[in-house]
């Protein structure tokens, strides 16, 4: 039950983001995925803290074990796409229990295979 809330919190964090980039007269989402990772993790945690929390450790992670930064779009994708990537709502749920073991036992669980961005 609790991790269905912390996905649909997260799932309801990344449409605010996507409308809020509309509501700003920002261009439709194909544009929106250019936006600067900075601005779309501030607009996360304005949203649901734990959700940029666990992103940042989700990126952080993926720099480390994949030597490379990932995109916003592909951060964006794995929030949004179906019920969001497992690898990263496991951590926004172990950042919103601040549950620090976990998130270094996920983190040495990060995929490098990412679809590239569009």
């Amino acid at each position: 039950m609790s991790s269905f809330i912390v996905r649909s919190a997260a799932q309801a964090a990344a449409l605010s983001v996507t409308l809020a980039c509309g509501a700003a007269g920002a261009a439709p989402p194909s544009v929106a995925d250019d936006m600067p990772m900075a601005d779309y993790l501030g607009l996360l945690a304005q949203i649901a803290p734990a959700a940029e929390e666990g992103s940042r450790a989700y990126l952080q992670a993926y720099q480390q074990r994949c030597g490379r930064h990932l995109a916003t779009a592909d951060l964006r994708r794995a929030m949004s796409d179906g019920d969001g990537d497992p690898m990263l709502m496991a951590m926004i749920r172990a950042s919103h229990l601040r549950d620090s073991a976990t998130l270094a036992q996920l983190a040495q669980r990060i995929a490098c295979e990412r679809r590239a961005s569009r």
